[in-house]
């Protein structure tokens, strides 16, 4: 997720009833249970994205990095797999500030 956000970044996260596109959230990967990786969110119910339009519970997440494992490589996630945003880092302490 560089430059948004590096290894050894600790964040805090918020759970969330509803998201928006762009927003960088905590999702379960859905190859591997309880493996929760941070992404930002893409795409919504009902976009486009390349030549599929997701269904209505299906949301679209890239890495920041071009080298990403992501919807790219493993499709759409569902509302279920999307746990949290990330908005804050908190340390290291020179990197602390909202996430964008």
């Amino acid at each position: 997720m560089a430059p948004t956000l590096f290894p050894g970044d600790w964040v805090v996260v918020v759970p969330q009833r509803t998201y928006r596109r762009g927003a960088v959230v905590v999702v379960e990967h859905p190859g591997r249970p309880a493996y929760e990786i941070i992404k930002r969110l893409m795409g919504l119910p009902g976009d486009r994205v390349g030549e599929r339009v997701l269904g209505p519970d299906e949301f679209w997440v890239e890495g920041d990095g071009p080298a990403s494992t992501d919807s790219r490589h493993f499709g759409p996630v569902t509302r279920a797999e999307l746990r949290a945003r990330a908005i804050f880092v908190y340390r290291p302490r020179e990197r602390r500030g909202l996430i964008h």
